[in-house]
């Protein structure tokens, strides 16, 4: 298992860290986001999506617990993944997971996971892990349930910590390098 640590100075950093990361996926990947409320999970996710050239409107899936967006024929990447946007916070169990049915759509998809962790993982052998950590964490308080009803996350403009972990024989060798070479680019 290999890591890369990122101080992610901003939201636009963190736009630039998911549009890098777009170029190197392809159908059947497998992402595991992990973070606290306002850590920039769905700024990520949104970012993503447009690296992929999915179709726009990528927001959290909270109440609907998944989302497909579609590969737009004229989007960045014509021809490439949907992507399948899931939020497992309700989910306690695999069973909840399974019944979701995300093993039938994983070939043909990019699928990230916000809240996965501990509950996606028997989806694939190979996935990246990426774990968003609020660095200073006293601009709101995070024990208000409506803390964020007025603020997406995108506008908190704290820095962030970023890991990404590499599971799996999808990110060994040189597709990790390559993608850890441009993640410290971006």
């Amino acid at each position: 298992m290999e890591h890369l640590d990122i101080t992610v100075s901003d939201p636009d950093h963190t736009r630039r860290l998911a549009h890098a990361l777009a170029d190197y996926l392809s159908a059947g990947d497998l992402l595991i986001l992990t973070g606290e409320l306002g850590a920039g999970k769905t700024t990520f996710t949104r970012s993503l999506g447009q690296g992929l050239g999915v179709r726009e409107g990528v927001i959290s899936p909270t109440f609907v617990l998944s989302r497909v967006h579609p590969n737009l024929p004229d989007g960045k990447r014509p021809g490439g993944p949907d992507l399948v946007h899931v939020d497992a916070y309700r989910l306690t169990s695999p069973d909840e997971i399974d019944d979701l049915d995300l093993e039938y759509s994983l070939d043909r998809s990019v699928t990230v996971v916000e809240w996965g962790k501990d509950k996606v993982e028997h989806l694939s052998e190979s996935r990246l892990e990426i774990e968003l950590t609020r660095v200073t964490g006293d601009l709101l308080d995070l024990s208000d349930p409506h803390a964020f009803d007025d603020l997406d996350d995108e506008d908190v403009p704290e820095s962030r910590e970023m890991r990404v972990i590499a599971v799996g024989p999808r990110w060994r060798g040189s597709a990790w390098a390559s993608l850890q070479q441009a993640l410290q680019q971006a």
